[in-house]
């Protein structure tokens, strides 16, 4: 969860925020950057997905008559259909673009080390895609190969409802690695056109009241090696989540779907029990709630960070995999570890693993993943009173959905928990359903604030059997 006193990122999209000065990269893909951060909105209590080469995407309805539409490029054929200027289509096992001959280079200074380097790069741009719904908000997420020595930037440009177009809006600047020899991985705050605005991992129009929508996008990649090099990174899949988000107190009740109950089997973290530990982290573990919930799936899939990957951990820690996830998806802008496509670019670094950020409709699609052996990591943000044995409340939370009850009630890993044996909870399916998919709630102070809508994590393998190819692509990820 986020950190205490820290706002959620969705109330920060109503306020008004001073720019400031920040770096930007000197090239024609560079974008404005500067102005107050939005808090992390991921730390508790204290106010605060398809196969390599298929198709890749659809729109999921919810109830109320919302359409979330995630559109992704991940296959060959995908990656020809775009622009492609100084990198090249590799068509392995794992599809994917990759630099080729660069276009030049580029100088860019880390605002967040001071170091001024010489980059070359190369780009590729999409298609332009028509939402099938025009959108108030839209998340780009993304997952790369990115070796020492090389990052990615990802941008995002749009057309409006009344013609006009968006800048390109800089939507995350990636490095897995955070070495002397690698930039920092980063949001880019203060940019807006008076239309819309980016929050950190956060399209967003910035008065939906006015009906105007974001109704087609494009995404441009622009891959970053060092100078005289052969390194390049590898960028297997990017897609946009698009949606229309209704102001919602209250959503409809879904009917459990499930014919019994199910449970997958996926390893149990506690965040708790690292409090205090890498404090530069975000904090410590009191905020780790998003990427320990990411490492309880990857691991479910079977995955796992190598020996060294894990040195740098003090050894008298346990679970230094949780560590390792809080460094590795931490965004130097946001002083946090919850920027989701960040949690979804982590979870990608491993073997032949993919994430995806979208929203879903209900838990009816919830249903349909566990059905298929597919967990998923869900947002949420509560008042103590609002979901019984959580014990707390909070502002933004993220959590693990491993299984349905018999009576349809959610079991959930919550990293929020004292200790690892503590993790699972079994909570009412009508609270669960309403704090995780409303849009609209009262914080303690009687004040109107935001939730999250649906939003969730999608960790997968490229290697799907066909129930779980035919799960993803009912929630809208192929």
């Amino acid at each position: 969860m986020t950190r205490s006193g820290s706002t959620p990122r969705r109330s920060v999209l109503a306020a008004a925020i001073g720019v400031a000065g920040a770096a930007a990269v000197t090239t024609t893909a560079a974008a404005a950057a500067g102005a107050a951060r939005p808090a992390p909105s991921a730390a508790r209590g204290s106010g605060a997905p398809g196969a390599a080469g298929a198709p890749a995407g659809s729109e999921t309805k919810t109830e109320a008559g919302r359409v979330a539409e995630y559109h992704g490029w991940s296959g060959h054929a995908d990656w020809l259909a775009g622009a492609a200027k100084g990198v090249r289509a590799d068509a392995g096992a794992r599809p994917g673009i990759v630099i080729s001959r660069p276009l030049g280079s580029v100088d860019y200074t880390d605002p967040h080390t001071g170091t001024k380097a010489a980059w070359e790069y190369a780009t590729w741009t999409s298609p332009v895609r028509t939402l099938s719904v025009p959108a108030t908000e839209a998340i780009v997420s993304w997952n790369a190969h990115t070796p020492a020595g090389t990052w990615i930037q990802i941008e995002l440009k749009g057309s409006y409802t009344d013609g006009s177009a968006t800048p390109w809006y800089v939507m995350g600047r990636w490095a897995s690695d955070d070495g002397a020899s690698s930039i920092r991985r980063t949001s880019v705050d203060g940019q807006s056109d008076d239309k819309s605005s980016v929050w950190t991992d956060t399209f967003s129009i910035d008065d939906p009241a006015s009906g105007l929508r974001l109704a087609k996008y494009q995404v441009r990649l622009t891959l970053h090696r060092k100078p005289g090099t052969t390194l390049t990174p590898t960028v297997w899949r990017v897609g946009a989540m698009g949606s229309d988000v209704p102001d919602r107190f209250e959503v409809p009740a879904s009917t459990p779907s499930l014919p019994k109950a199910r449970e997958l089997a996926v390893p149990r973290y506690s965040q708790e029990i690292h409090k205090g530990q890498y404090p530069e982290y975000d904090n410590g573990g009191e905020a780790w709630c998003s990427p320990t919930s990411s490492q309880m799936i990857i691991e479910y899939w079977g995955r796992k960070p190598s020996a060294k990957d894990l040195a740098w951990v003090n050894p008298d820690y346990a679970d230094p995999q949780v560590c390792h996830a809080a460094r590795a998806t931490f965004d130097y802008q946001y002083e946090g570890c919850g920027n989701w496509p960040f949690n979804a670019a982590y979870a990608a670094t491993y073997r032949e693993m993919q994430g995806v950020v979208t929203r879903l409709g209900s838990l009816t699609d919830a249903e349909k993943l566990i059905g298929a052996g597919i967990p998923l990591i869900t947002s949420q943000s509560f008042l103590k009173t609002e979901l019984d044995g959580a014990g707390y409340g909070t502002s933004g939370h993220l959590m693990t959905v491993i299984g349905f009850t018999a009576d349809g009630d959610i079991i959930a890993n919550d990293p929020a928990s004292p200790s690892n044996e503590a993790v699972r909870h079994v909570y009412k399916r009508r609270q669960w359903e309403n704090i995780w998919l409303r849009t609209k709630r009262y914080d303690a102070n009687g004040k109107v604030v935001s939730g999250t809508g649906g939003v969730c994590y999608l960790y997968f393998p490229a290697k799907l059997s066909a129930d779980q190819k035919a799960a993803l692509a009912s929630v809208g990820v192929r």
